[in-house]
């Protein structure tokens, strides 16, 4: 059975996809600021076993403490899913040097420490993979939201790189880049409408299959990049949006 750390995961796309692994007997670490969400999620009963480390990944010290935390939990490391995020929707009179450099350790600073802390355990992986969250907003966007929009297109870049880096070990990156998926953490997106009523109406209008995502949908895929399956997949980047990127 594979031994995960997923940074991020308390909720939405990160509580459902340490579900899934868990219930196939793999052996899950979540660390998220979320202390108590995260207990309860390794709370839950399943095959595999789950374990919560509290930190906040905006601290450079954050990610390779939950490095450590996950070996010293599994005794080894084969995937690491960095997950966590920041959406923040603001005017961009409004935005401040610090909201802009909070977004930035999250969603792409983290996930690099993630990686360089993880490198040496990984390489002793049989099946070692690195997923990066990042977003069809990185592909498109939206007002108001600079700093999710630049760190999510900043993932790719870096999955690239790390990919032509680790490789020779054997190590694989990628990134998902999931569309609209219910979750909390759309809710800024959501308050920064003048109408969020009619403008989540007319956002399921122009996905072509007429309904937002689950988080088992992106779920599965998460699944795919982690197995043997994925194997020979690396540097690349799956889209996950129903449809929403490709009209």
């Amino acid at each position: 059975m594979a031994r995960i750390l997923i940074a991020g995961g308390a909720t939405g796309i990160g509580l459902e996809t340490m579900r899934a692994f868990r219930r196939q007997g793999d052996d899950v670490l979540l660390a998220d600021i979320d202390r108590d969400g995260a207990e309860r999620a390794a709370g839950e009963q399943f095959a595999g076993r789950g374990a919560a480390f509290a930190c906040d990944l905006a601290d450079p010290a954050a990610p390779g403490a939950a490095v450590q935390a996950a070996v010293a939990a599994f005794g080894g490391l084969d995937t690491v899913f960095a997950n966590a995020g920041i959406l923040r929707s603001a005017p961009l009179a409004d935005w401040t040097a610090d909201a802009w450099d909070r977004s930035l350790a999250v969603n792409l600073r983290a996930p690099f420490l993630l990686t360089q802390a993880a490198a040496p355990h990984l390489r002793v992986s049989g099946n070692p993979s690195v997923i990066f969250t990042s977003s069809t907003g990185a592909l498109r966007g939206h007002a108001g939201m600079p700093a999710y929009h630049a760190t999510k297109a900043g993932l790719l870049g870096l999955a690239r790189s790390l990919a032509d880096e680790l490789s020779p070990d054997g190590i694989r990156v990628n990134c998902i880049l999931p569309g609209w998926i219910e979750t909390p953490f759309n809710a800024p997106f959501w308050s920064f409408q003048p109408d969020p009523g009619a403008a989540e109406q007319s956002l399921v209008r122009s996905i072509p299959m007429r309904r937002q995502g689950e988080p088992a949908d992106v779920a599965g895929v998460v699944l795919f990049l982690a197995s043997a399956a994925a194997r020979y997949v690396t540097g690349g980047s799956i889209v996950v949006d129903g449809g929403y990127s490709a009209v």
